[in-house]
């Protein structure tokens, strides 16, 4: 509840309590976001190796109720805060800037880590292996995201209420609420520790294993590929300490092959040989990289809703009859969308599409993520249609701006696609993560969101120098603070061209990526499946149905596994 509140209204503060200039705000903001995300990877390593994800997600908790408390000092505080400078990008310097960027880096590290580690941890609480579980599983995702909505949404309207209320000075009591807050929440989850599935951390860096494969592939990189996968290495079930199950072999990147060679008269070590299982962890990985690259320009999109947008309904009539709403509460429209919505879908349409498709997440992950980057398109389209529409409004009748409201077109788009790109990734990574890996690969979906930030800051700064160049104003589209004298809408349309192109580019890797589980044999990806030899026989019209799209896997044979081709079964 208290992020997104301090999210979508955070430009509003650097705007108009500590002085930034309209570029400078939303950089801010989306550095700030951007590192947030980033820094999920620094919570999914740690309660992967050393703390398991209940301790990972208390410490870096504290930090983030450490870190609203620094806030609220400061916005409270007179002396920490910057005087009006005029003409400059921002007005900070000395004392005050060291405080307040102290604060915000404690705020990215703090919500970072805890994002690394909670959604893991809820997942952790169902067991795939039951088929019950199994699908509670894939609803526990859009549960999450429900539940993250509805505080959300008490955070948009409540808490930026108290803060914008007279005139921006009670911006100390927004925090304030949202550092309690934060407290309690974290008091619930301690309490509720007693109920909680804790899997130990497998203590074995998952960053170790994968230079350990990078490191022995190269090293091996003259030697010939083996005559058949069952040349590889692998460790025998009975002989391996791992508690996780061994991955079948795949064909894509061969080259990381050559770790699993055990050269003649050497002994297998971590550094000299790898196991196929520990080959095929990296090869998951490799193959997530480009369904992660193919989501940056959606969460680059969704920057532009929580700093520009937000500034636009600034400069609207913000009247709903004699209540006056604050432009940062605008995005309460698309969580009241998915607040509507995860119900039915999950519900409603899950259910009845899981009888066709047999799957339990009713669709596939991947699926999911494409319907959303098609809506992402669809509202930067809107949004640039909708400031074109205010534009002209504000030049040719200052004092009769048009309805803030116009500005839930975008809103309510992207919510719903972020309630299909955001749900679907989170499972994704989950599920196609190695073990011992699933806080790590989770937390791909917070870096795809991190990279969509820096991607904005990036954007807003070399658009607004190429645009300086060559306008007769010799202004750029989004220089100044005054929106009327800005081309935002040339900047909507950019993204939006850019995301249908991105659009395509995704549905190439969809298409590529083979699904390590089950989940993807209806789907987009082919299957890529381990099969024990006890579950074999009982399994055999699920591996027909698979293997009718294409091909299963070729799979390691050590460790009482099996090697499935065409249909086909060999020992």
């Amino acid at each position: 509840m208290g992020f997104v509140a301090n999210m979508v209204s955070l430009v509003l503060y650097f705007s108009y309590k500590l002085y930034f200039d309209l570029s400078t705000s939303a950089n801010t903001l989306t550095n700030l976001m951007g590192s947030t995300y980033l820094l999920s990877i620094v919570g999914g390593f740690i309660s992967d190796t050393y703390f398991n994800r209940f301790q990972t997600c208390v410490i870096f908790g504290t930090l983030e109720v450490l870190a609203l408390a620094m806030m609220t000092i400061q916005a409270r505080t007179d002396s920490l805060l910057p005087k009006p400078c005029g003409g400059k990008s921002s007005c900070l310097e000395g004392g005050v800037a060291v405080y307040f960027y102290t604060s915000l880096c404690l705020m990215a590290l703090g919500v970072g880590g805890v994002k690394g580690a909670l959604a893991p941890l809820g997942a952790d609480q169902f067991d795939p292996k039951d088929p019950k579980e199994a699908k509670g599983l894939a609803s526990y995702f859009n549960w999450l995201l429900l539940s993250s909505v509805v505080g959300s949404s008490i955070g948009v309207t409540v808490i930026v209420w108290v803060s914008t209320n007279k005139n921006n000075h009670n911006w100390w009591k927004g925090f304030l609420i949202t550092a309690v807050a934060t407290f309690v929440g974290y008091v619930f989850l301690v309490v509720g520790k007693p109920f909680y599935r804790l899997q130990a951390p497998k203590g074995d860096s998952p960053l170790s294993r994968i230079a350990q494969v990078i490191v022995v592939a190269v090293k091996n990189s003259g030697l010939p590929h083996p005559e058949s996968c069952s040349e590889l290495y692998e460790i025998n079930e009975k002989d391996s300490d791992s508690t996780g199950p061994k991955i079948a072999h795949t064909e894509q990147f061969r080259w990381l092959d050559k770790a699993a060679i055990v050269q003649p008269n050497t002994d297998p070590s971590p550094w000299k040989s790898c196991t196929v299982t520990q080959v095929e962890e990296v090869k998951i990985l490799t193959r997530m990289m480009p369904i992660l690259a193919s989501t940056i320009i959606l969460n680059t999109c969704m920057a532009q809703l929580q700093t520009f947008s937000v500034q636009q309904g600034y400069r609207m009539e913000p009247h709903l009859g004699s209540f006056q709403v604050p432009a940062a509460s605008i995005p309460v429209i698309p969580l009241l969308f998915i607040i509507i919505l995860v119900p039915i879908y999950d519900r409603v349409f899950v259910p009845f599409i899981r009888k066709f498709t047999k799957n339990p997440s009713g669709i596939t992950q991947l699926q999911r993520v494409g319907v959303g980057l098609v809506l992402s398109t669809l509202s930067m389209s809107v949004a640039a249609i909708v400031e074109v529409k205010r534009k002209n409004r504000s030049l040719e009748n200052p004092a009769g701006p048009i309805s803030l409201f116009w500005l839930a077109f975008q809103y309510g788009i992207f919510g719903i696609a972020d309630m299909f790109t955001l749900v679907g990734l989170l499972e994704f990574f989950y599920k196609e993560a190695p073990e011992g890996m699933k806080s790590l690969s989770t937390s791909f979906a917070w870096i795809s969101q991190s990279f969509g930030y820096f991607l904005s800051s990036v954007f807003v700064d070399t658009i607004n120098s190429v645009t300086k160049r060559v306008a007769p104003s010799g202004k750029g589209w989004l220089h100044g603070q005054d929106l009327d004298r800005n081309n935002l809408n040339l900047f909507y349309w950019f993204l939006a061209v850019l995301s249908g192109l991105n659009f395509f580019n995704y549905l190439y890797w969809a298409t590529w990526y083979k699904y390590k589980s089950g989940d993807g044999e209806n789907g987009v990806g082919k299957a890529a499946v381990a099969v024990p030899e006890a579950e074999m026989i009982g399994s055999l019209p699920f591996l027909k149905a698979a293997a009718a799209e294409e091909e299963v896997s070729k799979a390691a044979n050590g460790g009482g596994y099996v090697v499935v081709e065409e249909g086909n079964r060999k020992e």
